[in-house]
């Protein structure tokens, strides 16, 4: 039974990984949680974790014609959406050179397109309602970046734009836009999960190789933890004044601060040629 504190989640891609465990955290916090799954057979399963109040929602968020109508039915069934979760998506792991551009039009068609055109199916409700909050889950490679997942990172990268400049576009309706940056969690993401690009090119096995064994032997032992993800996230959203953006895990604080302060040493070492580009004084 739902409480007068509770709210109603719509949350992408509950059959596995953080949106499994997002998922799970709020609707064992009283929450209804209405979760998107890209196969029939995995709504049964969904549903089951709370019959009263895990509703299923089969859809795939590439298939952006399909969503404002998808949206529209499960708020007629399940009640306003007060927090989307962006959390579907997956890995591309493979060098520029050796990549598609098919495979970077579908890491962007799941990591980019399909976030955007749930936003915007969500946001006139939220709009009108004059409160919401959107949580889209980046990574923090959309902040930092490794050789050998320029597609993934370039994705993320655009989502915490977008996610910073929305925010401001929508906070005087009263709607909050969280970016969540996760580390590495123990999910599949380096697993099953992850498409990989077939290596081609010798000159790219120093880079690559080392790289791709070391991610293929940390996957399940990776050091967060997908439960305690999902306590954070419940924090998030409870919080009257949250953040732009949360990173989560030790290890994502450690490489983003890393990145911050060799970005101001950089900073500060080229600032003469960065101020001499204006035009002369008088």
């Amino acid at each position: 039974m739902m409480n007068d504190l509770s709210k109603t989640f719509l949350i992408t891609g509950v059959s596995s990984g953080l949106g499994r465990a997002f998922a799970a955290g709020a609707l064992a916090a009283g929450h209804q949680v209405i979760g998107t799954v890209r196969r029939a057979e995995d709504a049964g399963r969904f549903a089951a974790l709370a019959p009263d109040r895990a509703c299923p929602l089969v859809l795939d968020v590439t298939d952006y014609d399909a969503i404002p109508e998808a949206v529209a039915r499960a708020e007629a069934a399940a009640g306003p959406i007060d927090v989307l979760v962006n959390n579907a998506g997956y890995g591309h792991e493979g060098v520029l050179e050796e990549s598609s551009l098919d495979d970077l039009r579908r890491q962007f068609a799941a990591n980019l397109f399909g976030p955007v055109a749930m936003i915007k199916a969500v946001l006139p409700g939220m709009r009108a309602r004059r409160r919401g909050h959107i949580v889209n889950v980046t990574s923090m490679g959309g902040f930092i970046t490794m050789p050998g997942i320029s597609f993934y990172c370039g994705s993320k990268f655009a989502l915490e734009g977008i996610s910073e400049a929305l925010g401001k576009e929508v906070a005087p309706f009263g709607i909050r836009v969280t970016a969540l940056a996760p580390g590495q969690f123990r999910t599949d993401w380096a697993g099953r999960s992850m498409d990989r690009t077939p290596r081609s090119i010798p000159d790219y096995d120093g880079v690559m190789d080392p790289i791709r064994a070391a991610r293929q032997a940390k996957s399940g032992h990776q050091p967060g933890d997908p439960d305690k993800a999902a306590q954070a996230l419940l924090a998030l959203v409870a919080a009257d004044a949250p953040p732009v953006r949360l990173l989560l895990g030790a290890d994502a604080l450690g490489l983003v601060t890393q990145k911050l302060e060799a970005m101001r040493d950089e900073i500060a070492t080229w600032e003469p040629l960065s101020r001499s580009t204006g035009f002369a004084a008088g």
